[in-house]
Protein backbone atom coordinates (compact mmCIF):
# COMPACT_ATOMS: atom_id res chain seq x y z
CA UNK A 1 0.00 0.00 0.00
CA UNK A 2 1.39 3.40 -0.96
CA UNK A 3 2.38 5.77 1.83
CA UNK A 4 1.84 9.51 2.01
CA UNK A 5 4.65 11.90 2.91
CA UNK A 6 4.33 14.39 5.75
CA UNK A 7 2.31 17.48 4.87
CA UNK A 8 3.59 21.04 4.86
CA UNK A 9 3.04 23.18 7.95
CA UNK A 10 3.23 26.48 6.03
CA UNK A 11 1.80 28.11 2.93
CA UNK A 12 3.22 29.67 -0.25
CA UNK A 13 3.73 33.15 1.22
CA UNK A 14 6.73 34.15 3.34
CA UNK A 15 6.47 34.97 7.04
CA UNK A 16 8.79 35.67 9.95
CA UNK A 17 6.80 33.32 12.21
CA UNK A 18 8.06 30.05 10.69
CA UNK A 19 11.07 29.18 8.57
CA UNK A 20 9.12 27.68 5.68
CA UNK A 21 11.33 27.35 2.63
CA UNK A 22 14.77 28.76 3.44
CA UNK A 23 15.61 30.29 0.06
CA UNK A 24 19.20 31.42 0.81
CA UNK A 25 20.00 27.95 2.14
CA UNK A 26 18.42 26.35 -0.94
CA UNK A 27 20.53 28.51 -3.29
CA UNK A 28 23.71 27.72 -1.38
CA UNK A 29 23.06 23.99 -1.19
CA UNK A 30 22.19 23.72 -4.88
CA UNK A 31 25.40 25.52 -5.85
CA UNK A 32 27.40 23.33 -3.45
CA UNK A 33 25.99 20.16 -5.03
CA UNK A 34 26.88 21.45 -8.49
CA UNK A 35 30.45 22.31 -7.44
CA UNK A 36 30.92 18.98 -5.73
CA UNK A 37 29.91 17.18 -8.91
CA UNK A 38 32.20 19.41 -10.99
CA UNK A 39 35.16 18.56 -8.79
CA UNK A 40 34.31 14.87 -8.97
CA UNK A 41 34.26 15.03 -12.78
CA UNK A 42 37.31 17.34 -13.01
CA UNK A 43 35.28 20.15 -14.60
CA UNK A 44 36.78 23.51 -13.56
CA UNK A 45 34.20 25.71 -15.29
CA UNK A 46 30.84 25.44 -17.04
CA UNK A 47 29.04 27.74 -19.46
CA UNK A 48 25.31 27.26 -18.92
CA UNK A 49 22.19 28.74 -20.47
CA UNK A 50 18.50 27.89 -20.00
CA UNK A 51 16.61 29.90 -17.42
CA UNK A 52 15.90 26.96 -15.11
CA UNK A 53 19.50 25.74 -15.28
CA UNK A 54 20.85 29.17 -14.39
CA UNK A 55 18.25 29.56 -11.66
CA UNK A 56 19.40 26.28 -10.14
CA UNK A 57 23.06 27.32 -10.14
CA UNK A 58 22.89 30.98 -9.05
CA UNK A 59 19.27 31.98 -8.33
CA UNK A 60 18.90 34.29 -11.36
CA UNK A 61 15.83 33.76 -13.57
CA UNK A 62 14.37 35.46 -16.64
CA UNK A 63 11.41 34.97 -18.95
CA UNK A 64 12.84 32.78 -21.68
CA UNK A 65 10.96 34.04 -24.74
CA UNK A 66 14.04 33.35 -26.88
CA UNK A 67 16.66 30.72 -26.09
CA UNK A 68 20.15 31.73 -24.88
CA UNK A 69 19.32 35.31 -23.91
CA UNK A 70 21.19 34.97 -20.61
CA UNK A 71 23.81 32.56 -19.31
CA UNK A 72 26.36 31.97 -16.59
CA UNK A 73 30.02 31.04 -16.27
CA UNK A 74 29.93 28.79 -13.23
CA UNK A 75 33.24 27.86 -11.58
CA UNK A 76 34.16 24.90 -9.40
CA UNK A 77 36.03 27.48 -7.32
CA UNK A 78 35.19 31.17 -7.29
CA UNK A 79 32.22 33.44 -7.87
CA UNK A 80 30.06 32.88 -10.97
CA UNK A 81 29.70 35.46 -13.72
CA UNK A 82 26.12 36.09 -14.89
CA UNK A 83 25.59 37.37 -18.43
CA UNK A 84 22.14 38.97 -18.38
CA UNK A 85 19.95 40.02 -21.28
CA UNK A 86 18.96 43.62 -22.00
CA UNK A 87 16.65 44.86 -19.25
CA UNK A 88 17.70 42.16 -16.83
CA UNK A 89 21.26 43.48 -16.98
CA UNK A 90 20.08 46.87 -15.73
CA UNK A 91 17.25 45.67 -13.47
CA UNK A 92 18.52 42.66 -11.60
CA UNK A 93 21.90 43.32 -9.91
CA UNK A 94 20.35 45.09 -6.93
CA UNK A 95 17.56 42.47 -6.85
CA UNK A 96 20.09 39.60 -6.76
CA UNK A 97 22.75 40.95 -4.39
CA UNK A 98 24.21 37.48 -3.82
CA UNK A 99 25.52 37.59 -7.42
CA UNK A 100 28.71 39.68 -7.50
CA UNK A 101 29.73 39.57 -11.17
CA UNK A 102 27.43 40.79 -13.97
CA UNK A 103 28.03 41.20 -17.70
CA UNK A 104 25.76 42.04 -20.62
CA UNK A 105 24.64 38.89 -22.42
CA UNK A 106 25.25 38.37 -26.14
CA UNK A 107 22.38 36.98 -28.22
CA UNK A 108 21.97 36.31 -31.94
CA UNK A 109 18.24 35.57 -31.48
CA UNK A 110 18.48 32.19 -33.15
CA UNK A 111 20.09 33.61 -36.27
CA UNK A 112 17.24 35.83 -37.46
CA UNK A 113 19.65 38.65 -38.35
CA UNK A 114 21.21 36.49 -41.04
CA UNK A 115 24.52 34.63 -41.28
CA UNK A 116 26.81 37.66 -41.14
CA UNK A 117 25.10 39.19 -38.11
CA UNK A 118 25.09 35.81 -36.36
CA UNK A 119 28.81 35.35 -37.08
CA UNK A 120 29.58 38.81 -35.73
CA UNK A 121 27.63 38.33 -32.50
CA UNK A 122 28.80 34.78 -31.81
CA UNK A 123 32.40 35.91 -32.31
CA UNK A 124 31.96 38.65 -29.70
CA UNK A 125 30.27 36.14 -27.39
CA UNK A 126 33.12 33.63 -27.69
CA UNK A 127 35.85 36.26 -27.33
CA UNK A 128 34.29 37.58 -24.13
CA UNK A 129 34.05 34.07 -22.66
CA UNK A 130 37.67 33.34 -23.55
CA UNK A 131 38.79 36.64 -22.01
CA UNK A 132 37.11 35.81 -18.68
CA UNK A 133 38.60 32.33 -18.66
CA UNK A 134 42.06 33.66 -19.48
CA UNK A 135 41.85 36.14 -16.62
CA UNK A 136 41.37 33.16 -14.29
CA UNK A 137 43.99 30.94 -15.90
CA UNK A 138 41.33 28.60 -17.34
CA UNK A 139 41.50 29.30 -21.08
CA UNK A 140 43.26 25.99 -21.77
CA UNK A 141 41.09 23.96 -19.40
CA UNK A 142 37.99 21.95 -20.30
CA UNK A 143 34.79 24.03 -20.56
CA UNK A 144 31.50 22.18 -19.94
CA UNK A 145 28.76 23.67 -22.14
CA UNK A 146 25.04 23.27 -21.42
CA UNK A 147 22.14 24.07 -23.80
CA UNK A 148 23.94 26.28 -26.32
CA UNK A 149 23.31 25.95 -30.07
CA UNK A 150 25.74 24.92 -32.81
CA UNK A 151 26.57 28.54 -33.64
CA UNK A 152 27.81 29.07 -30.07
CA UNK A 153 29.83 25.84 -30.07
CA UNK A 154 31.47 26.70 -33.38
CA UNK A 155 32.40 30.20 -32.20
CA UNK A 156 33.87 28.91 -28.93
CA UNK A 157 35.90 26.29 -30.79
CA UNK A 158 37.22 28.93 -33.20
CA UNK A 159 38.66 30.66 -30.13
CA UNK A 160 40.54 27.46 -29.31
CA UNK A 161 38.50 26.51 -26.24
CA UNK A 162 38.22 22.85 -25.24
CA UNK A 163 34.51 22.02 -25.04
CA UNK A 164 32.58 19.15 -23.55
CA UNK A 165 28.86 18.58 -23.09
CA UNK A 166 27.97 19.49 -19.51
CA UNK A 167 24.37 18.24 -19.48
CA UNK A 168 25.17 15.00 -17.64
CA UNK A 169 27.06 16.90 -14.92
CA UNK A 170 24.12 19.21 -14.26
CA UNK A 171 21.49 16.47 -14.25
CA UNK A 172 23.61 14.39 -11.88
CA UNK A 173 24.04 17.34 -9.53
CA UNK A 174 20.31 18.05 -9.50
CA UNK A 175 18.94 14.52 -9.12
CA UNK A 176 19.04 14.57 -5.28
CA UNK A 177 16.87 17.33 -3.83
CA UNK A 178 17.59 19.33 -0.70
CA UNK A 179 14.95 19.63 2.01
CA UNK A 180 13.94 23.05 0.65
CA UNK A 181 13.65 21.69 -2.89
CA UNK A 182 11.48 18.85 -1.62
CA UNK A 183 9.27 21.37 0.17
CA UNK A 184 9.02 23.43 -3.03
CA UNK A 185 7.81 20.32 -4.85
CA UNK A 186 5.35 19.55 -2.07
CA UNK A 187 4.05 23.11 -2.40
CA UNK A 188 3.77 22.73 -6.17
CA UNK A 189 1.77 19.53 -5.75
CA UNK A 190 -0.50 21.20 -3.19
CA UNK A 191 -1.13 24.16 -5.49
CA UNK A 192 -1.74 21.95 -8.52
CA UNK A 193 -4.31 19.90 -6.64
CA UNK A 194 -6.40 23.05 -6.13
CA UNK A 195 -7.09 22.72 -9.86
CA UNK A 196 -8.59 19.26 -9.37
CA UNK A 197 -10.93 20.55 -6.69
CA UNK A 198 -11.94 23.38 -9.02
CA UNK A 199 -12.69 20.81 -11.73
CA UNK A 200 -15.04 18.88 -9.44
CA UNK A 201 -16.93 22.08 -8.61
CA UNK A 202 -17.13 23.51 -12.14
CA UNK A 203 -16.94 20.72 -14.71
CA UNK A 204 -20.20 20.17 -16.61
CA UNK A 205 -21.27 18.50 -19.84
CA UNK A 206 -21.58 21.06 -22.62
CA UNK A 207 -18.46 22.99 -21.67
CA UNK A 208 -15.52 22.96 -24.01
CA UNK A 209 -12.12 21.73 -22.93
CA UNK A 210 -10.88 25.30 -23.24
CA UNK A 211 -13.58 26.73 -20.97
CA UNK A 212 -12.92 24.37 -18.07
CA UNK A 213 -9.16 24.64 -18.61
CA UNK A 214 -9.33 28.42 -18.15
CA UNK A 215 -11.36 28.04 -14.95
CA UNK A 216 -9.01 25.55 -13.32
CA UNK A 217 -5.88 27.37 -14.49
CA UNK A 218 -7.17 30.54 -12.84
CA UNK A 219 -7.81 28.61 -9.61
CA UNK A 220 -4.27 27.23 -9.67
CA UNK A 221 -2.87 30.71 -10.21
CA UNK A 222 -4.90 32.13 -7.35
CA UNK A 223 -3.54 29.35 -5.12
CA UNK A 224 -0.01 30.72 -5.49
CA UNK A 225 1.49 29.16 -8.60
CA UNK A 226 4.36 30.90 -10.32
CA UNK A 227 3.07 29.38 -13.56
CA UNK A 228 -0.37 27.74 -13.68
CA UNK A 229 -1.30 24.96 -16.09
CA UNK A 230 -4.39 22.80 -16.24
CA UNK A 231 -5.72 21.10 -19.37
CA UNK A 232 -8.26 18.42 -20.27
CA UNK A 233 -8.45 15.58 -22.75
CA UNK A 234 -11.89 14.04 -23.07
CA UNK A 235 -13.98 11.37 -24.71
CA UNK A 236 -12.36 9.78 -27.79
CA UNK A 237 -9.28 11.98 -27.27
CA UNK A 238 -8.55 10.46 -23.86
CA UNK A 239 -6.87 7.34 -25.24
CA UNK A 240 -4.13 7.24 -26.27
CA UNK A 241 -2.63 10.09 -24.24
CA UNK A 242 -2.41 13.14 -26.50
CA UNK A 243 -0.74 16.51 -25.91
CA UNK A 244 -2.17 18.38 -28.91
CA UNK A 245 -4.96 20.26 -27.17
CA UNK A 246 -8.11 21.15 -29.10
CA UNK A 247 -11.27 22.87 -27.89
CA UNK A 248 -13.52 19.82 -28.01
CA UNK A 249 -16.96 20.02 -26.41
CA UNK A 250 -17.30 17.72 -23.40
CA UNK A 251 -20.31 15.39 -23.66
CA UNK A 252 -22.39 13.73 -20.95
CA UNK A 253 -20.71 10.49 -19.92
CA UNK A 254 -17.25 11.37 -21.21
CA UNK A 255 -14.14 10.10 -19.53
CA UNK A 256 -11.60 12.90 -19.27
CA UNK A 257 -8.36 13.54 -17.44
CA UNK A 258 -6.55 16.64 -16.33
CA UNK A 259 -2.79 17.14 -16.34
CA UNK A 260 -1.43 19.99 -14.23
CA UNK A 261 2.07 19.36 -15.60
CA UNK A 262 4.06 22.58 -15.71
CA UNK A 263 2.36 24.23 -12.76
CA UNK A 264 5.28 25.55 -10.73
CA UNK A 265 6.33 27.16 -7.48
CA UNK A 266 9.79 28.79 -7.26
CA UNK A 267 10.51 27.09 -10.57
CA UNK A 268 9.75 23.54 -9.35
CA UNK A 269 7.19 22.05 -11.71
CA UNK A 270 4.42 19.54 -11.07
CA UNK A 271 3.80 16.42 -13.13
CA UNK A 272 0.36 15.18 -12.07
CA UNK A 273 -2.79 13.69 -13.62
CA UNK A 274 -6.22 12.92 -12.21
CA UNK A 275 -9.10 11.09 -13.87
CA UNK A 276 -12.71 12.33 -14.14
CA UNK A 277 -16.02 11.26 -15.64
CA UNK A 278 -18.85 13.69 -16.42
CA UNK A 279 -22.49 13.35 -15.44
CA UNK A 280 -22.58 9.65 -14.47
CA UNK A 281 -20.84 6.97 -12.48
CA UNK A 282 -18.23 4.85 -14.28
CA UNK A 283 -19.32 1.47 -15.59
CA UNK A 284 -17.67 -1.83 -14.81
CA UNK A 285 -15.33 -1.74 -17.77
CA UNK A 286 -14.11 1.77 -16.91
CA UNK A 287 -13.64 0.84 -13.25
CA UNK A 288 -11.64 -2.18 -14.38
CA UNK A 289 -9.37 -0.03 -16.52
CA UNK A 290 -8.74 2.37 -13.68
CA UNK A 291 -8.15 -0.28 -11.01
CA UNK A 292 -5.70 -2.13 -13.24
CA UNK A 293 -3.78 1.06 -13.95
CA UNK A 294 -3.75 2.30 -10.34
CA UNK A 295 -2.62 -1.08 -9.01
CA UNK A 296 0.18 -1.10 -11.59
CA UNK A 297 1.36 2.34 -10.46
CA UNK A 298 1.20 1.22 -6.82
CA UNK A 299 3.49 -1.72 -7.59
CA UNK A 300 5.98 0.60 -9.29
CA UNK A 301 5.87 2.94 -6.28
CA UNK A 302 6.36 0.06 -3.85
CA UNK A 303 9.50 -0.97 -5.78
CA UNK A 304 11.07 2.50 -5.38
CA UNK A 305 13.40 2.29 -2.40
CA UNK A 306 17.06 3.13 -1.74
CA UNK A 307 19.39 0.56 -3.24
CA UNK A 308 16.80 -0.81 -5.65
CA UNK A 309 17.03 0.13 -9.32
CA UNK A 310 14.77 1.43 -12.03
CA UNK A 311 14.81 -2.10 -13.50
CA UNK A 312 13.17 -3.39 -10.30
CA UNK A 313 10.36 -0.86 -10.72
CA UNK A 314 10.03 -1.03 -14.52
CA UNK A 315 9.16 -4.74 -14.48
CA UNK A 316 5.74 -3.77 -13.11
CA UNK A 317 4.92 -1.86 -16.30
CA UNK A 318 3.50 -4.10 -19.03
CA UNK A 319 5.26 -4.22 -22.40
CA UNK A 320 4.00 -1.93 -25.15
CA UNK A 321 2.69 -5.02 -26.94
CA UNK A 322 -0.13 -5.09 -24.35
CA UNK A 323 -1.80 -2.36 -26.39
CA UNK A 324 -0.76 -3.80 -29.75
CA UNK A 325 2.28 -1.54 -30.14
CA UNK A 326 5.48 -2.80 -31.76
CA UNK A 327 8.03 -0.58 -30.02
CA UNK A 328 8.49 0.62 -26.44
CA UNK A 329 9.00 4.10 -27.92
CA UNK A 330 5.23 4.16 -28.48
CA UNK A 331 4.69 4.56 -24.72
CA UNK A 332 7.65 6.82 -23.93
CA UNK A 333 6.44 9.67 -21.62
CA UNK A 334 3.11 7.83 -21.33
CA UNK A 335 3.98 4.73 -19.27
CA UNK A 336 6.93 6.02 -17.28
CA UNK A 337 8.47 7.15 -14.04
CA UNK A 338 10.83 10.12 -14.10
CA UNK A 339 12.52 12.51 -11.73
CA UNK A 340 11.16 16.04 -11.38
CA UNK A 341 12.88 19.19 -10.21
CA UNK A 342 14.13 22.58 -11.37
CA UNK A 343 16.83 21.64 -13.89
CA UNK A 344 15.02 21.30 -17.19
CA UNK A 345 16.66 19.53 -20.16
CA UNK A 346 14.87 20.58 -23.32
CA UNK A 347 11.23 21.19 -22.44
CA UNK A 348 9.89 24.31 -20.82
CA UNK A 349 6.99 22.87 -18.82
CA UNK A 350 7.38 19.49 -17.09
CA UNK A 351 10.96 19.30 -15.83
CA UNK A 352 12.25 15.76 -16.37
CA UNK A 353 15.20 14.76 -14.16
CA UNK A 354 16.93 11.43 -13.49
CA UNK A 355 16.06 8.67 -12.87
CA UNK A 356 13.86 7.15 -15.60
CA UNK A 357 11.64 4.10 -15.07
CA UNK A 358 10.47 2.42 -18.28
CA UNK A 359 10.77 -0.81 -20.19
CA UNK A 360 12.52 0.98 -23.03
CA UNK A 361 15.79 1.62 -21.15
CA UNK A 362 15.64 0.55 -17.52
CA UNK A 363 16.13 -3.18 -17.94
CA UNK A 364 19.46 -2.75 -19.75
CA UNK A 365 20.51 0.58 -18.23
CA UNK A 366 19.25 0.60 -14.62
CA UNK A 367 19.68 3.59 -12.32
CA UNK A 368 19.84 3.30 -8.53
CA UNK A 369 17.22 4.96 -6.36
CA UNK A 370 18.59 7.27 -3.67
CA UNK A 371 17.00 9.18 -0.77
CA UNK A 372 16.10 12.72 -1.79
CA UNK A 373 14.99 11.92 -5.31
CA UNK A 374 11.55 13.20 -6.26
CA UNK A 375 9.88 11.04 -8.90
CA UNK A 376 6.59 11.10 -10.82
CA UNK A 377 5.00 7.82 -11.98
CA UNK A 378 2.26 7.67 -14.62
CA UNK A 379 0.32 5.14 -16.65
CA UNK A 380 -2.86 4.73 -18.73
CA UNK A 381 -5.50 2.26 -19.88
CA UNK A 382 -8.31 2.41 -22.43
CA UNK A 383 -9.38 1.82 -26.00
CA UNK A 384 -8.53 3.85 -29.11
CA UNK A 385 -11.27 6.37 -30.01
CA UNK A 386 -13.48 5.09 -27.19
CA UNK A 387 -11.82 6.57 -24.11
CA UNK A 388 -9.26 5.96 -21.47
CA UNK A 389 -7.98 6.66 -17.97
CA UNK A 390 -4.80 8.28 -16.66
CA UNK A 391 -3.11 8.77 -13.29
CA UNK A 392 0.17 10.33 -12.23
CA UNK A 393 1.56 10.80 -8.73
CA UNK A 394 4.66 12.53 -7.38
CA UNK A 395 6.71 11.00 -4.57
CA UNK A 396 9.85 11.58 -2.57
CA UNK A 397 12.30 8.73 -1.94
CA UNK A 398 13.03 8.35 1.79
CA UNK A 399 15.31 5.95 3.64
CA UNK A 400 12.42 3.48 3.87
CA UNK A 401 10.80 3.88 0.45
CA UNK A 402 8.69 6.21 -1.67
CA UNK A 403 6.11 8.53 -0.13
CA UNK A 404 3.47 10.32 -2.20
CA UNK A 405 3.49 14.14 -1.95
CA UNK A 406 0.22 14.88 -3.79
CA UNK A 407 -2.81 14.29 -1.64
CA UNK A 408 -5.81 14.62 -3.96
CA UNK A 409 -7.95 11.43 -4.12
CA UNK A 410 -6.57 8.79 -6.46
CA UNK A 411 -8.34 5.58 -5.49
CA UNK A 412 -11.09 5.80 -8.12
CA UNK A 413 -12.42 7.78 -11.08
CA UNK A 414 -13.73 11.15 -9.85
CA UNK A 415 -17.34 11.91 -10.77
CA UNK A 416 -18.07 15.53 -11.73
CA UNK A 417 -21.17 17.30 -13.02
CA UNK A 418 -23.55 14.55 -11.89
Amino acid sequence: MVKEASRLTFGPSSTDVVEGINVPRMREERAARARKEMIKRKIPVALVTGSEHVRYLVGFYWGEFVNQLSYVLFFAEGDPIVYAHAGCYQQMPDQNPWIKEWRIGRSWLGGIGGPSATAQETNKFAQEIKSELAARGLATEQLAVVDFDVAAWNALQREGLKLTDGSEWLLEAAKIKTIDEINCLKMTASIACVGYDSAVRNLRAGMTQGQISRIVTNAIGEAGAEFARGRFLSGPLSFERGVSFVDRRIEHGDLLYMPTCGTSYMGYAACLYRQFIVGRKPNGREIGWYNEMRDRIDKVIDAIRPGATTADAAKHFPPASKWGYKDEAEVLTVEIGHGVGLVNPGGRHAHYNPPVINRQWSMEHPQVFEPGMVIAVESLEGEHRVGGVRLEDMMVVTETGAEIIDFYPRDSIIVAGA
